[in-house]
């Protein structure tokens, strides 16, 4: 049953990409959701057998290769971690499958689109189950190549092809450090195997490497290069400009590989090797450094978006910035808790914004729309269980785990916990400005384009009933894990994730002050308030505050509309510098400098030198006879004289030798 999970999407993705098209349409769709239901009833057997029971499965098929004292097996991982992923893949999958049906009845290429998906279900299931880094990498790789292939789905789109071979190239930036922490770890465990690795990773901890002056720690570096691999997937600061360029893909790839699934492949790798990760506490600083930068900069430019689907996917940046954080003080099964929690809520929300934007025919720009909740009512209650969530409301999904995670960050032992709270609960409150903006523009605000909607209706049934799953789903799911997770005396995640108890107390929570634990709520009522002044009583009120929002528009929207023009620094300077580098290098060096005064130089020489000596000749036949025999005379000379030195040094070279040897006998 444990195979049976890995090879049936495999299985699928196959059957349809070869049959597909002879199957038809409706067989396809039939094939797909069948086999993902199957998929996922075992994925929930699975998850009772393995993280109530406590057991803990390994599967190795064989071995890829043997050299030397270096073995590298193709192998299966089914520990509670893994569970716990497959879970959440193959449960958002189903929803997605099913909501594809309605989103894309009139796509004719609709064997295509299922083919990638189940591509990109096997390659995330075989990331989630290895066994090893190389394994790990290969289904790393693959998600990649399917995130590419997903989001140039409508490929005779200008847009579609841009955002697609971005987030190829802005992810490959990252593997490229992912492959340098597999090359180390190869090179001193001659092994990839987590288990090994895991084990013999205290005789390695004072390992040093000298580069440019400086002892640096080995598993330092290594951990460097997994962060920097994970920052990439992960669309963290730096590398994050791929993922709402992304949006130019169908919904449900949106709402699969961007919110729930792909994206959250970073945060897995991170939470896999906690425990390397424990041996170095300058990472792990960096990690909740450039987690609360990007959660606080990505909820700012969400706030100044007016595209659906990017102010949905700066969410989901500024969401895994919490991760980050919580994976930076040592909250790993809080972390996974979060991502566990988030990936339900974030493709409700994304399957919501698919819902309205199918029903407004491909309309995307939220101020083109409003007053939808009287047309759209189940889709405006989706959003809102959605959107109440991720502001971590209480008694939903978001509460358990996002509170959970901002008064952790509070009782955290560290130097930096405070900075990081502040950042973290300022982030909360613009978290509910713009989830609020959101359902402010869309269904509340009664625009002048209202009569465009008079005959708008909700009619696929597909697209209400895995909106429905989801919203039960954000609701209670939360409440029936919490004890799991990140319950009090709980040891169902101790096998597979390090938990350092004296950084991570829930004892302590309980007993922080009451304005500390409601602070988080207060601001995010706060932060409701202020979307409502800002975006909804502007619209009415419009002529009172004209003039302030003229200077904040010229002083600071513009910085967050643009994200902080990132697209620019990289089109702009750094490409360019990149362009003119090459161009300089290329023209000027190798070209014109190296080419001139090398070969090209020298055949120029001998043409010009030629030319001149053509006129000392009369062009009869004894003088090139004459000149025939100077130029063998010359020839001859040189060989002769370059011969008798040669043999003069030979003849001193063994006169030595002699001397050396028999220098008694003198």
């Amino acid at each position: 049953m444990y195979l049976v999970i890995i090879f049936l999407s495999l299985f699928n993705s196959l059957l349809i990409g070869l049959l597909g098209n002879y199957f038809g349409r409706q067989a396809v769709i039939f094939i797909s959701i069948f086999i993902i239901t199957i998929s996922f009833l075992c994925s929930c057997i699975i998850l009772y057998e393995i993280l109530l029971s406590h057991n803990i499965i390994t599967i190795n098929l064989y071995n890829l290769f043997i050299i030397y004292d270096i073995k590298i097996n193709i192998g299966f991982l089914f520990d509670q971690l893994t569970v716990i992923m497959l879970f959440i893949v193959l449960s958002i999958s189903l929803c997605v499958h099913i909501f594809t049906v309605g989103y894309m009845e009139h796509e004719p290429y609709i064997v295509r689109f299922y083919n990638f998906l189940g591509f990109f279900t096997f390659f995330m299931i075989l990331l989630i189950t290895a066994d090893n880094f190389l394994q790990l990498f290969i289904g790393w790789e693959g998600v990649g190549l399917c995130s590419y292939l997903l989001i140039n789905f409508w490929y005779n789109r200008i847009a579609a092809n841009k955002a697609a071979i971005k987030a190829m190239l802005m992810n490959r930036i990252a593997d490229v450090f992912f492959i340098f922490a597999i090359i180390l770890l190869l090179y001193y465990f001659k092994t990839l195997n987590y288990a090994l690795i895991f084990s013999l990773i205290n005789y390695i901890q004072d390992y040093t490497i000298y580069i440019i002056f400086y002892d640096i720690k080995v598993i330092d570096l290594i951990l460097f290069f997994l962060f920097l691999g994970a920052i990439g997937k992960s669309a963290q600061l730096g590398l994050h400009t791929w993922l709402p360029d992304a949006m130019e893909g169908p919904t449900p790839v949106s709402s699969l590989l961007h919110a729930a699934t792909m994206v959250t492949a970073g945060v897995f790798l991170l939470i896999r090797c906690s425990i390397i990760f424990e041996k170095s506490n300058f990472i792990l600083f960096l990690i909740c450094l450039i987690g609360s930068i990007t959660s606080l900069f990505t909820a700012f430019v969400a706030n100044c978006q007016y595209d659906i689907k990017k102010v949905i996917a700066y969410s989901t940046c500024s969401q895994l910035g919490y991760m980050f954080i919580a994976i930076g003080l040592s909250n790993y099964n809080l972390t996974l808790f979060h991502l566990f929690n988030h990936a339900f809520f974030k493709a409700l929300l994304f399957l919501g914004a698919g819902s309205i934007i199918s029903s407004l025919l491909d309309e995307q720009d939220m101020r083109k729309m409003g007053y939808l909740f009287v047309k759209l009512p189940f889709t405006y209650i989706s959003i809102l269980i959605g959107s109440m969530a991720i502001l971590g409301l209480p008694f939903l999904t978001g509460f358990y785990s996002k509170d959970f995670l901002l008064e952790s960050i509070f009782v955290s032992y560290a130097v930096d916990s405070l900075y990081i709270y502040i950042i973290a609960i300022f982030t909360a409150f613009l978290t509910a400005m713009y989830s609020f903006k959101l359902l402010f523009f869309i269904f509340i605000v009664k625009t002048n384009i209202y009569n465009k909607y008079v005959l708008l209706q909700e009619v696929n049934y597909f697209i209400l009933i895995s909106l429905f799953i989801l919203s039960i789903l954000s609701i209670f799911i939360g409440y029936f894990f919490f004890e799991i997770f990140i319950g009090f005396g709980s040891n169902y995640l101790n096998d597979v994730i390090y938990i350092k108890f004296e950084k991570f107390n829930n004892i302590e929570v309980e007993f922080i002050s009451p304005l500390i634990k409601n602070l988080p709520l207060i601001l995010t009522f706060l932060g409701v308030l202020t979307s409502y002044l800002l975006f909804f009583f502007i619209n009415i009120k419009r002529k009172y505050v004209l003039k302030i929002m003229f200077i904040l528009k010229k002083c600071i929207y513009n910085f967050f509309f643009y994200a902080g023009f990132f697209n620019y620094f990289y089109n702009k300077i750094y490409l360019y510098f990149l362009y003119y580098f090459y161009k300089f290098n290329v023209k000027v060096i190798e070209k014109g400098f190296f080419e001139f005064y090398g070969p090209v130089g020298f055949y120029l020489f001998f043409r010009d030198l030629s030319y001149k000596l053509r006129f000392l000749s009369s062009f009869h036949i004894s003088v090139i006879l004459l000149l025939l025999y100077i130029n063998i005379i010359t020839i001859s000379y040189f060989v002769i004289m370059l011969n008798i030195l040669w043999i003069k040094s030979i003849y001193l070279l063994l006169l030595l030798y002699y001397i050396i040897n028999h220098k008694n006998e003198f």
